[in-house]
């Protein structure tokens, strides 16, 4: 998920409920570990380095699993909470693309069992009781538990998850592309999905990097005309690999192209997406799923006349996250990505906060 401006409702139930219970004395009813020692990178306090540590491994509370940690994404969103724009508590272990096989279940998990392979989304938990969890909508929850901010996160040897918020992965997707679905994945496909776009709908992605590259993939998939907006003429003809019908480098150009029906706005910069509404086909939609941190968003006087929509999207329901994996599992969509043990974390992180990394980085425990 690249955000930058955060409300409260995005995990503050933080350590004095939700994160308290993924180091309680919950003892597992099933599988063998030992719980010991765990390695697991720790950020000490906002804009604090990276350090990794030697940690109890976590036991899994009634209604928990322990899952050891075969991959887990890094997302600009962990650059974000570091630096503070999204508040938790620190010392903390940060990571919300989580994926590995379930090494012991606490009491009460029916559902899962040790061996399973899951991963677990951005939200693992909400109060249950407002208006929107009463509404089948816990995404509007006020009180989320959010994964590496209520609850510890993933980049870790092991890390524990509520057993309902576990996902299953498909046969055949391995740990390290399965991974970034479960956040910038499921993020710009939902996104997509949310725009509702039609057949002959022309798709336009803002920003190809960790989101967009996917999102390329999931408009060309789909059957989509595809135009990438990017300034990275390094970058063309490996977008035009991923499917690609036009790559341009700003709205006047998508505007010669041809406009598009639905632009995904993944980028962080405000400033370029602005510039591409200008092309904005009539009764388009501006996905917006990037956001340039303590800024505002223009919108130009252009969305009048063509009756455009801007759509606000994080993630949303849960098939959008079932069929963004069942299109990786099928080999429809590649995450284009690299590879880093935990003990590389920190320049990991260093590339990712300087936009070095193409295009997701994957730590693998």
């Amino acid at each position: 998920m690249s955000v930058g401006v955060f409300p409260s409702r995005m995990g503050n139930r933080t350590c004095a409920s939700a994160g308290a219970d993924a180091y309680s004395n919950g003892r597992a009813t099933e599988g063998n570990h030992g719980f010991g020692q765990m390695r697991a990178a720790v950020v000490a306090a906002t804009n604090a380095r990276w350090e990794v540590k030697d940690l109890p491994t976590p036991q899994p509370a009634p209604n928990q699993v322990l899952i050891r940690i075969r991959a887990s994404g890094l997302c600009y969103t962990d650059v974000h909470i570091t630096k503070g724009h999204i508040p938790t508590q620190f010392p903390r272990t940060l990571g919300h693309e989580p994926v590995g096989e379930v090494t012991a279940v606490g009491p009460g998990v029916t559902t899962r069992r040790v061996g399973d392979r899951v991963g677990v989304p951005w939200v693992q938990a909400s109060c249950g009781r407002c208006e929107w969890c009463l509404r089948g909508q816990p995404m509007f929850c006020g009180e989320q538990v959010a994964t590496g901010i209520g609850m510890p996160g993933s980049h870790a040897e092991y890390m524990v998850a509520w057993a309902g918020a576990t996902v299953l992965l498909p046969e055949g997707l391995s740990y390290e592309q399965a991974a970034p679905i479960f956040c910038a994945g499921y993020t710009v496909y939902s996104g997509f999905r949310l725009a509702e776009p039609k057949p002959a709908d022309r798709v336009a992605v803002v920003g190809v990097g960790g989101l967009g590259h996917l999102g390329v993939q999931y408009a060309k998939v789909t059957g989509h005309h595809t135009i990438a907006v990017t300034h990275s003429k390094d970058k063309e003809a490996h977008l035009r690999e991923l499917g690609a019908d036009e790559i341009v480098s700003d709205g006047a150009g998508l505007r010669r192209a041809g406009g598009a029906d639905v632009i995904l706005a993944t980028s962080n910069s405000f400033a370029a997406v602005t510039d591409c509404i200008q092309a904005l086909r009539p009764d388009g939609r501006v996905v917006l799923m990037g956001v340039e941190g303590g800024q505002s968003l223009s919108l130009p006087t252009s969305l009048l006349w063509v009756r455009g929509r801007v759509i606000g999207s994080s993630q949303n329901d849960p098939e959008h996250l079932f069929e963004a994996l069942q299109l990786s599992a099928r080999g429809k969509v590649k995450v284009v990505a690299e590879t880093y043990g935990l003990d590389e974390i920190a320049r990991a992180y260093e590339r990712v906060e300087q936009g070095k990394v193409r295009y997701r980085a994957v730590v693998v425990p």
